[in-house]
């Protein structure tokens, strides 16, 4: 299983790394304690939206940024995970509002669907 928490965390210690900081810099920057830093950075943590703007803010980073990142990570790990569709012949397929629960279908915000579209 695909866990969000790991994935956040494996971004923001990119993220710490690649700009050559410690977890007492950023932990003491963010105003968290090393061992929760440490842990959000390991995925053992769920680290609430006020604290990942705090972490993001000691990296100098958006925090639409690392989200970003996070996306795109989690959309490679499920096709990765998920079973290959091309052996399905078109007519069999659902549309993805059918098979996705939650997903952009007709009547759920008709404008992001037409920007998506576009």
């Amino acid at each position: 299983m695909i866990l969000l928490r790991q994935l956040l965390g494996d971004v923001l210690r990119r993220l710490r790394v690649r700009q050559g900081r410690t977890l007492r810099e950023v932990s003491t920057l963010a105003r968290v304690s090393l061992g929760y830093l440490s842990e959000v950075e390991r995925g053992q943590k769920e680290a609430s939206s006020e604290l990942l703007a705090s972490i993001c803010g000691a990296l100098g980073v958006p925090l639409s940024q690392v989200l970003r990142e996070v996306s795109d990570q989690f959309a490679l790990a499920e096709l990765q995970a998920a079973p290959v569709l091309a052996d399905v012949p078109e007519r069999e397929r659902l549309p993805l509002s059918e098979t996705v629960p939650g997903s952009i279908g007709d009547s759920v915000f008709p404008e992001v669907k037409d920007m998506v579209a576009a």
